[in-house]
């Protein structure tokens, strides 16, 4: 077994969330006082005078509940990362470019309203991070294991913490036995490293252990350690199965910008709180470069407008997959859907076309010529419209993914005369606010 009391109450919403729904975390997930303040009181509000129903709490509800609460937050977090949640901003966000994706890409993270004369970049890549990589021995797959049966055990030293595995080998285990088992121990322990037993073409096999993190931090040499000569229980294994071979030392990444020589332990960096650089690649040549720098307003412009369809396509397309099980989940298609036939018509002026099936569509010709005509401002008014109509739904979605589950109502309240009643949206609606409260 594995010891590890650190962050149990975050593996268990990580693990409730994987599950059931993606999870993403962005800058647009931290909130101020003032806004988990006004979501508390949407709360308490939306439940005042909401009837009392029983709820369906089967495990279906409760994956479409948080599915949808998830997928609308992502929806929000989209239409944040256009240039913010106020309306004069949205879909002003100014978009950076790579000349060499092959390199590095890159996104601009700078203020809103960027000076003229923003900086470019040239970046080289010399070397990329990498993580620490651990090959056991090739071992006889069906070979019985040649350790004594006992209870054996070996430390593993991470992140400055230090982790203690126990095992059982009993006398009918073969080698693979015992290295499943391993890597099954070390993949649900979640303490920053991944295994997995891989073979070769003569029937043996061996443990492959992986760091999850790259690159090294000052005064260390290693992203974990493995050892059982200080264990509690029996030792051998780390020598018998080759534990603690490091086949691949982690790096970390190396490159250039503009001429200057910077390391990094990951493949991420940030230039001058100004662009956010990923590096895919290493130069193929001394002197091959990657130049960074801003899109023009109508290229910044029309990429926006397309994130923003992907972004709505992809949450219609998420509720559509509820269909079957869920009754209630095509009232939300559409009420989402006809916020897009409301403003049909500018969108389609602006080179947004309708699909029947609610989706959106984008004719880049038409878009870019509105983009640069003179009534620019004019033509993209139904954009910023629709856009602020459906922040609006994708906030009450994830405000109560409950009104869209198929729940059965007992009695309406007497309006004006209730009791506020702030904990009553479903019996694990805890688990569903985790990222405002």
């Amino acid at each position: 077994m594995s010891y590890n009391s650190v962050s149990n109450l975050t593996n268990v919403y990580n693990f409730y969330l994987t599950t059931y729904a993606p999870k993403s975390s962005t800058p647009y997930d931290s909130h101020k006082k003032s806004e988990l303040r006004s979501v508390y009181n949407s709360i308490v509000k939306m439940n005042k005078e909401s009837p009392l129903f029983i709820l369906d709490t089967s495990k279906e509800s409760q994956r479409f509940a948080v599915g949808m609460k998830e997928n609308a937050r992502e929806l929000r977090n989209t239409i944040a990362s256009l240039g913010g949640l106020d309306e004069e901003e949205l879909l002003n966000k100014k978009v950076a470019y790579s000349s060499n994706e092959n390199i590095a890409t890159a996104s601009y993270i700078g203020s809103s309203k960027p000076e003229d004369d923003m900086p470019s970049y040239d970046v080289e890549v010399k070397r990329l991070a990498s993580t620490q990589v651990n090959m056991g021995r090739f071992l006889a797959d069906e070979e019985a294991i040649a350790l004594t049966p006992d209870t054996y055990s070996f430390d593993v030293s991470i992140d400055d913490l230090n982790y203690e595995f126990q095992f059982s080998i009993k006398a009918t285990d073969t080698n693979r036995d015992v290295q499943d088992r391993l890597s099954r121990l070390i993949n649900n322990a979640n303490i920053g490293m991944t295994a997995q037993v891989i073979t070769d073409n003569n029937g043996n096999s061996s443990l492959r252990m992986e760091s999850n993190a790259t690159g090294l931090k000052d005064n260390k040499y290693y992203q974990f350690h493995i050892s059982d000569k200080r264990t509690s229980k029996a030792s051998g294994a780390v020598d018998y199965l080759g534990l603690d071979y490091v086949a691949s030392p982690p790096t970390n990444a190396a490159f250039l910008v503009n001429g200057e020589e910077i390391t990094s332990t990951s493949n991420h960096y940030t230039i001058e709180h100004l662009y956010n650089l990923q590096f895919k690649g290493v130069s193929s040549e001394e002197g091959e470069t990657a130049s960074i720098g801003l899109k023009t307003d109508v290229e910044s412009l029309t990429e926006n407008i397309n994130t923003l369809v992907r972004g709505y396509n992809s949450f219609l397309q998420a509720v559509s997959e509820y269909s079957e099980n869920q009754p209630k989940s095509n009232r939300l298609f559409n009420e989402m859907s006809s916020v897009a036939r409301v403003y049909a018509k500018g969108l389609t002026q602006a080179g947004l076309n309708l699909n029947l099936d609610g989706t959106l569509e984008v004719d880049s010709d038409v878009l870019r010529q509105k983009a640069m005509g003179d009534d620019a401002r004019d033509a993209f008014s139904s954009m910023k419209g629709f856009t602020n109509s459906i922040l609006r739904k994708s906030n009450q979605v994830a405000l109560n993914p409950m009104n869209y589950v198929n729940n059965v109502i007992v009695a309406y309240k007497n309006p004006g005369k209730n009791f506020a009643s702030p904990y009553i949206t479903s019996a694990y609606s805890g688990m569903m606010f985790n990222s405002y409260c």
